[in-house]
């Protein structure tokens, strides 16, 4: 067991790295009725009409998304709402790749700092947040959790797959999530 004074001695010494990362971690941007949104790339319009019974987008371009039920649960409904949409456009994607990549399960995660994983039993998980990335950036990561399922490691074994199985852009994708990945926190 560590003393407290020992503890505080040490977040003092280190005081410059925590402002640091502090200053830099994107703020929460309250999510409310007339609100804007990034979703797959997208910039979405919220509204909010308390009669409606169903979620639904407004309009063929999904630019308006429009919440229902009471105003006390519009963030909750939002945020249910989009990872139903991830877990749709995920189960999407994973149809594109051979059947021997397809997952056992997937599950949707609140992560901060992974953005997906696969277990050796087959089983792979993701950040709801990655609805917030553009959707090559969300293909990218699909793409990267399923070629675990031939190589459970980082080798060039295993770039090659992920390459293979994204196509061309694979890179630009991966420098994305990697320069941008923080902002992905900015809602909820």
């Amino acid at each position: 067991i560590t003393s407290t004074s020992f503890v505080l001695k040490f977040l003092e010494s280190k005081r410059k790295w925590v402002e640091k990362i502090f200053e830099s971690a994107p703020q929460k941007e309250k999510i409310k009725p007339g609100s804007t949104i990034e979703i797959f790339g997208r910039t979405v319009r919220l509204v909010h009409d308390e009669n409606m019974r169903r979620n639904c987008y407004m309009d063929e371009y999904k630019t308006t998304l429009c919440i229902g039920g009471g105003a006390d649960m519009f963030e909750r409904r939002v945020r249910d709402f989009i990872k139903e949409e991830l877990l749709t456009e995920i189960r999407t994607i994973i149809k594109t790749t051979p059947h021997e990549y397809w997952p056992k399960h997937i599950t949707l995660r609140d992560t901060s700092s992974r953005w997906g994983s696969c277990s050796s039993t087959g089983n792979v998980s993701f950040s709801w947040r990655l609805a917030f990335a553009p959707y090559e950036v969300m293909r990218y990561v699909v793409m990267h959790e399923l070629s675990h399922r031939k190589h459970m490691d980082h080798s060039p074994d295993f770039w090659a797959n992920v390459s293979e199985l994204y196509g061309f852009g694979v890179e630009r994708a991966k420098r994305w999530l990697s320069k941008n990945g923080q902002s992905l926190h900015r809602y909820f």
